[in-house]
Parts: C-alpha cells; structure tokens; sequence
C-alpha cells in the first residue's frame, strides 16, 4: 500500500508540473538573464570596448541644441572610409572620404552658415553650388568628429565616470536586435541610456540622452560591414584655396 501512495505521489507531481506554466521549479532552471550576473556598468564597458574594436559601424541620429536640431547619417569604418549626410535647420551637405582625402558638397544655407557673413560670401556660393569642396581631414566645415570613427565615438568613452551607477533596464528591441536597456541620470536631471545588444557581440545599438541642454538620440547599425566611397568626377571638384583667390 506504501508503495501504490508513492506512485501517486511521483505521478501527482509529474501531472502538476506538466500543468503549471511560468513557474521555476519542476527540475527546470529559470530563464537565462542577458550577460549573467555582470553588473550595468561591466556590461556597459564592454559594449563601449566591443563598439570601438568593430570594422566598421553606421551612426544615424539627431542631436538638438539651443533650440534646433542637427540630423547625421555617417557610415565610416577603421581605414578613414567615410560616407554620410548632415542637415539642420535648412542646412544640408553630403560628405566623402577616402584615404585622407574630404570631399564636401553642401546647399546654399550650408556653405552661408559655415563662412559666417565674411566678404565676398556670395560670390564664394555661387562658385561652390553643385560642386565637391576637396580638403584634408579635420579641415571640412561641420564634419569635425563624424569621420574619423573613433573620434565620433570618443564622447562614449571620453569621461567614463559617465559609465559609472548606471542600472539595468527592461529587455527591448533595437532595429529587430534584442537589447538590454542601461540607464543613468546625471545630476542636472539629463538621463543617459544605452541600448546593448544580448546576442552575439555586446555592441551599443542606440545611445539616447534625454533633458538637459542637449538631447538626442544616435542609432548603431551594419556593424562591420564594408564601406563604400566614390570619388566625386574631376570636374565637380573644387580646390577650397582657388575659389579664396577668386574672391
């Protein structure tokens, strides 16, 4: 008789947990939390790290200061390859660089924007519309930081007291990517958030920054994929010193 009631024991408990859902126990372990039991701020550093050792990554965002806004789309990887656009408040201008070579070509309101009122504005446009401004690296106007892959992620990395107390936030998803949300806000009220990727390399997938004096919110994507540039046609490239001689 003993017996029979362990049998009924053995199988009441089998019955149950075939019939139980969304409870641990059962002789089954619970689900599996992204990067175990590494705390925000770890996760954190190895995404900025993991972010800084790819190939190659697209950044595509709008940051707002002082009442307007700046959009960039840039893809730029580790050989100074970089392609991409930029626009704000009527402004607009593609960029192309290869080795160490910039080429610029922006709108109207770009290039009054970028000389600022000096003399002989006007005839300085009319010579440059519809045409690629050829310069060195660092001297294109407005593309300081959007070329040089890890110049633009330098502001991640810059001060990593930034990347210290962050919490961990709900599991989301990122441009069809599971990511982990990590949050922090800073003293003056401006909240922090980086979205990491939970598969495969623990990339950053979106960084938004929200109140303070610059909010924004910049998208990762095509991770080490190639990057593509063609030089502008000699006969739409412009040499910045000869239209200054022509003034």
């Amino acid at each position: 008789m003993r017996g029979n009631r362990k049998k009924s024991n053995a199988v009441l408990a089998a019955l149950v947990c075939a019939g139980v859902t969304g409870l641990a126990g059962c002789g089954e372990s619970a689900p599996e939390q992204p990067f175990g039991g590494r705390s925000a701020d770890e996760i954190a550093a190895r995404a900025i790290e993991a972010t800084k050792d790819a190939e190659s990554v697209r950044l595509a965002g709008t940051a707002h200061q002082r009442g307007s806004s700046v959009a960039v789309d840039f893809r730029v990887d580790e050989q100074d390859n970089c392609v991409g656009t930029m626009s704000g408040q009527g402004a607009a201008a593609e960029v192309r660089q290869t080795g160490r070579t910039v080429y610029l070509k922006g709108n109207e309101m770009f290039w009054r924007s970028a000389l600022q009122g000096r003399p002989g504005t006007d005839k300085t446009i009319a010579q440059l519309q519809g045409k690629w401004v050829k310069s060195a690296p660092g001297q294109a106007a407005g593309t300081q930081g959007m070329c040089d892959k890890q110049a633009a992620l330098a502001a991640m990395d810059g001060d990593k007291s930034e990347r210290k107390g962050m919490r961990k936030g709900a599991t989301t998803t990122v441009e069809g990517k599971e990511a982990l949300a990590l949050h922090k806000r800073q003293p003056g009220g401006e909240k922090l958030t980086l979205y990491v990727a939970t598969q495969g390399e623990p990339y950053v997938l979106k960084a938004t920054t929200q109140g303070g004096k610059t909010p924004g919110e910049l998208l990762f994507t095509d991770y080490n994929e190639k990057v593509d540039v063609a030089e502008p046609p000699a006969g739409q490239v412009v040499d910045p010193a000869t239209v200054a001689m022509n003034r």
